[in-house]
């Protein structure tokens, strides 16, 4: 969509010269599938009704040119369907138009003039993942549209695109691309209150980062094409929500809910909460915190029901400086709850292993150490006894040795001693 339809409000065919009977002011029968554009037109869209199934229908201009669904100009915008054809001009050419095609019997072209878009002008203050209530209503003039035909085939969504000075500047490859946050709807579920009254609402979730963006408000199917910008502001999310699992059966769990002071309202936090467990059973707890106070603690029970359970909630308060409800929907979480008795009896079990596993590594270490004994008691024996046979050997070598070194002094002290004398030989 180039830049020239930016800000284009349709309006609806409000002056036809026909060669035609009409038969209201918002409902033209055609004569041989023909119409007439008068030259004050700048604007025009129509409905054109076919059998069903059938191709869309080719136009022609009073110059001859044809436009189909598939290929036409850029001022011409192309919804179609098994039997319609939903088609926009800008500034369409004077003159006799004609509609090729296997036209449905009821033959006529739906119009509708001065038609408008209404959008909510978002908060000065946003909160990063805040859920607002956001809408938008289609008008024709001062009246709400509200051709079912039409609405039903709108396409309105919410974007988000961070806010750069002087963009175009940068290389369009390299600029922030636009988040988009939410549809809007006509259906009446969730936020939308009535289901074809021409307002169209979104539960909008503010899940982008704190900073400043451009919102748009954009309609692009091909029906009804539309771009409203504002500047907005993001902040950081004021409420918290933290979940403390309880480690004891005995004990519950808690759900602690805080808020920034500076940005919530006392006495206005708030929490709804379910929890869902293993087996789908839901269970609801909600609080809210006491004047004067920016905080809560919802205690919430330990389950018995072993399994993986889940939970989600909504929090609730007040902002402070402009009085806006704030909500802000927490996201599914899961958590895991044990089976006590069965963790009871892996623990006896396992003490029981232990125990068994100690008997036979302390019998182990026992037979080890008695065999460490005999070794220790048979090298005792074996060192003792050769030290006795050395020192058995050592002393008898030393006896040896002192017998042999008496003999030999004896055998000394005989070869020294003098020969008798001759007188005494005499005797």
């Amino acid at each position: 969509m180039k830049s020239g339809w930016t800000g284009l409000l349709l309006a609806l065919l409000m002056a036809f010269h026909v060669s035609a009977e009409q038969t209201s002011d918002s409902d033209i029968r055609l004569l041989n599938n023909r119409f007439r554009i008068d030259s004050t037109i700048t604007q025009v869209a129509f409905v054109i009704y076919r059998e069903n199934p059938s191709k869309p229908v080719v136009l022609i201009q009073p110059d001859g040119t044809k436009f189909y669904a598939w290929r036409h100009p850029d001022n011409v915008s192309w919804h179609q369907e098994a039997d319609m054809d939903i088609v926009s001009v800008l500034d369409p050419m004077p003159g006799p138009w004609q509609a090729i095609g296997k036209v449905s019997p009821k033959n006529r072209i739906r119009i509708l003039s001065d038609l408008n878009m209404k959008v909510d002008k978002f908060p000065t203050r946003l909160y990063q993942s805040e859920t607002l209530k956001f809408t938008a209503r289609l008008m024709q003039g001062n009246q709400p549209l509200n051709l079912r035909d039409f609405l039903d085939r709108v396409d309105l969504t919410v974007t988000f695109t961070e806010f750069l000075e002087n963009v175009d500047g940068i290389p369009e490859d390299q600029r922030p691309q636009a988040m988009s946050l939410g549809q809007f709807a006509d259906d009446g579920a969730g936020f939308d209150e009535v289901a074809g009254d021409g307002v169209f609402t979104v539960e909008l979730p503010i899940n982008v980062a704190p900073g400043k963006y451009w919102a748009r408000v954009t309609s692009g199917n091909g029906v009804f094409f539309r771009t409203l910008e504002q500047e907005v502001l993001v902040y950081p999310t004021p409420l918290m929500a933290t979940f403390k699992q309880s480690r004891k059966k005995a004990l519950p769990h808690h759900l602690l809910v805080e808020s920034d002071v500076a940005s919530v309202e006392e006495g206005t936090v708030a929490v709804h909460s379910e929890f869902i467990d293993s087996n789908g059973k839901v269970s609801v707890y909600q609080g809210a915190a006491n004047e004067d106070y920016t905080a809560l603690n919802i205690d919430i029970d330990n389950f018995d029901q072993p399994g993986r359970h889940r939970w989600f909630g909504w929090l609730y308060g007040t902002d402070k400086l402009s009085g806006r409800p704030l909500v802000f929907k927490l996201p599914e979480q899961t958590f895991a709850v044990a089976d006590y008795a069965a963790i009871e009896q892996a623990k006896i079990e396992r003490e029981e292993r232990e125990a068994e596993r100690k008997r036979i590594e302390d019998e182990k270490l026992a037979a080890e150490q008695r065999a460490a004994d005999r070794k220790m008691a048979m090298i005792t024996i074996i060192g003792g006894n050769i030290l006795l046979l050395i020192l058995a050997i050592g002393g008898w070598v030393v006896v040896r040795k002192i017998k042999a070194k008496r003999l030999a002094a004896e055998t000394e002290d005989e070869l020294e001693a003098p020969p008798p004398e001759e007188s005494d030989k005499a005797a």
